[in-house]
């Protein structure tokens, strides 16, 4: 397993990779057409292009043998209503599924807090849904704590996420 950052050819991979982990994180019972549009229009090999572009965006992809099995995105230009907050969100962590439990997405985690501080972000932050109660310990266990509550909202329902920032400690 390598830790790079990631380029533009990378977008297709990135989008793919998204789809595949948003579906099989929250779609476990089946898919409708508002969650089916939200995936057809958010994870597009365009869009990450966009992100790609972005000096305010940070992607450091995870690349075994094969391709790409997980990444990173940071976004420094986000604001938390957490006091202690910085401006750095880490956006996105996805793992494939068959590459969660083998230590992709801690590789992951340490080299985005590893970049964040290195931009001068002490305390990053990320919302993360209730919910999903894996990623929420896993956040936990690394030097996160609970800082508060925010919304994702798709159309008409909105899903708790807990704020969580990195401990000073």
């Amino acid at each position: 397993m390598q830790i790079r950052q990631a380029k533009n050819s990378d977008a297709a991979a990135i989008a793919v990779l998204s789809t595949e982990v948003w579906i099989n994180t929250y779609l476990r019972n089946g898919i409708n057409e508002t969650f089916a549009n939200y995936a057809l229009k958010e994870f597009t090999k365009e869009k990450f292009e966009m992100v790609l572009m972005s000096t305010n965006e940070t992607i450091l992809v995870s690349e075994n043998s094969n391709g790409i099995d997980g990444f990173i995105r940071l976004s420094t230009d986000k604001t938390c209503t957490s006091i202690s907050a910085s401006p750095c969100e880490i956006t996105t962590l996805y793992v494939q599924p068959r590459h969660q439990s083998k230590h992709v997405g801690l590789h992951l985690l340490k080299a985005g807090i590893e970049h964040c501080l290195e931009q001068g972000h002490a305390q990053p932050w990320l919302a993360v849904n209730t919910e999903n109660e894996r990623a929420v310990k896993f956040y936990l266990r690394n030097g996160f704590i609970k800082d508060g509550q925010t919304y994702f909202e798709i159309e008409d329902g909105k899903y708790l996420n807990e704020i969580l920032v990195l401990s000073p400690h």
